[in-house]
């Protein structure tokens, strides 16, 4: 399987990377579990995105790490630059975690933007974490990964992390895996076998039909799928009152400014559900950076519902 996984690297992405430091876990959890545990000492720093996924900050706090918000907007399409992670790192800091693209906006990095941040982390001696668990479900742009850059690919302070969940549509099967630096590997090896012995290996069987040509098709076919479902919601919620300020680009949600709507998302997002039959998921979930103002909303359900959804909410909201 690691073998498949750096061949489809190869093939994808243009990138070369050694299968001996690709190490497959229980799900992307299990790989952000480890490559944290492999560098987080009692009292480390890390700079995590605000809004953001948020088991990141709870992994850390499990290896007695401190997370530290960096409050980002759509003004930096909710990405965090490097003049603020040098505004932010502290004697106790100890890296950067990014996603790309992102859980809940659904923004992107650029190749390049991933470098840069780096060129910030490795100069303060700092490790850069990149979640590409999203990788391959994006809309209008091209795919990428930070191992398609030399340095990146070649760098002792960058861990990669991906799923076989989202583009690949395994989510129960529980399979993930971590690109590290080769000096962390068997360490990372030594803290798995503790944490869950092994990942899945009838789930590590069947990920390699993930990589065969007749199913990337279908993945490709479900990309598009996802693509116009983005398109159906994206134009049919700012006539409701929904504001974006930035364009999502990738995974499957949307990161609505809800502002002119209610005072809470929290409660919007409650009166969504009771009223209107529609599960929205409100911004205290990812963070402290104006939670009040924003909902997520997934398009993970077929045109017609998005659709029905959209009638749904407009007829609360015309309520009152």
């Amino acid at each position: 399987l690691r073998e498949a996984i750096a061949r489809f690297y190869h093939d994808r992405f243009g990138a070369d990377v050694a299968p001996e430091r690709i190490v497959v876990t229980a799900g992307a959890s299990g790989a952000l579990m480890l490559a944290l545990a492999a560098t987080t000492d009692p009292g480390d720093e890390w700079l995590l995105p605000d809004p953001g996924y948020p088991s990141n900050r709870h992994l850390i706090r499990a290896f007695e790490g401190v997370a530290r918000a960096l409050e980002v907007d759509a003004a930096s399409r909710y990405q965090p630059r490097p003049g603020q992670v040098d505004a932010a790192w502290g004697e106790h800091t100890r890296g950067l975690m990014v996603a790309t693209p992102s859980n809940p906006t659904g923004t992107l990095l650029s190749v390049a933007e991933i470098a840069a941040l780096h060129r910030s982390t490795r100069a303060r001696g700092g490790v850069l974490l990149v979640d590409e668990i999203y990788q391959g479900l994006t809309y209008g742009v091209e795919s990428a990964t930070a191992l398609a850059d030399p340095v990146l690919n070649a760098a002792d302070d960058v861990f990669v992390v991906n799923s076989f969940s989202k583009y690949f549509g395994m989510t129960g099967w529980r399979l993930g895996w971590v690109v590290a630096p080769q000096a962390y590997v068997r360490q990372i090896e030594k803290l798995a076998q503790h944490f869950f012995i092994s990942p899945s290996t009838p789930a590590q069987h069947a990920a390699l039909a993930a990589f065969t040509p007749a199913t990337l098709e279908i993945l490709e076919e479900r990309r598009h799928a996802f693509a116009a479902r983005r398109n159906t919601l994206l134009p049919a919620l700012p006539e409701l009152g929904f504001r974006f300020a930035t364009e999502p680009q990738g995974a499957f949600y949307l990161y609505a400014d809800i502002s002119d709507l209610a005072d809470n998302s929290e409660t919007l997002a409650r009166r969504l559900i009771e009223d209107a039959g529609v599960a929205t998921t409100p911004g205290i979930d990812f963070g402290d950076n104006a939670p009040d103002r924003h909902l997520r909303i997934a398009y993970t359900t077929e045109e017609a519902r998005l659709v029905e959804a959209a009638e749904r909410i407009a007829s609360v909201l015309r309520a009152g």
